[in-house]
């Protein structure tokens, strides 16, 4: 079964997050979610198609997700997709599968920077607990529908690292 849409997929779907490293512009985006539905519509594990959907988000994020119920995505599936993306990156002028840096909401939108920004803006008292971070570490299409991928620091990986919390 090829892409479906991102609402259809069970909550135990795997999930993959992207975050971009600046905002996109509308055709920017366009040509990103283009070249991912060209991608997705044909991706398979082991010559067995997978039941997947993508979403796009806050012009920041790509969301990809397999139902692994139908057929579970392979290591070579999973490379494949990850290759299709990094080969966009220079395309796009933006990085896309670098999971180093901390996004976050500030009082004008996402906001990217890297781990020991985030560490001064935190000793600096510029972010806190409460601060809403985006946790790419969720693995479920669950963790975003419950709240867990956009969610104040303390309730993730973040309170601990940075607020000690």
């Amino acid at each position: 079964m090829p892409r479906i849409d991102f609402d259809a997929l069970p909550d135990d779907a795997r999930l993959w997050v992207f975050g971009a490293s600046r905002p996109l512009h509308a055709e920017q985006a366009d040509l990103l979610l283009a070249e991912v539905d060209a991608f997705l519509g044909g991706w398979a594990a082991h010559g067995s198609p997978l039941t997947c959907a993508r979403d796009w988000r806050h012009g920041r994020f790509l969301l990809v997700a397999v139902d692994e119920r139908s057929v579970p995505p392979s290591g070579c599936s999973i490379d494949a997709m990850v290759r299709v993306l990094k080969e966009l990156e220079a395309r796009l002028n933006a990085s896309l599968v670098d999971n180093a840096p901390v996004w976050y909401r500030d009082g004008k939108g996402v906001v990217q920077a890297s781990r020991s920004e985030f560490s001064r803006l935190a000793r600096d008292g510029l972010v806190g607990p409460g601060t809403v971070v985006f946790d790419g570490t969720v693995t479920r299409v669950a963790d975003v529908r419950a709240g867990a991928w956009e969610a104040p620091a303390r309730d993730t990986w973040h309170g601990k690292a940075f607020f000690g919390s």
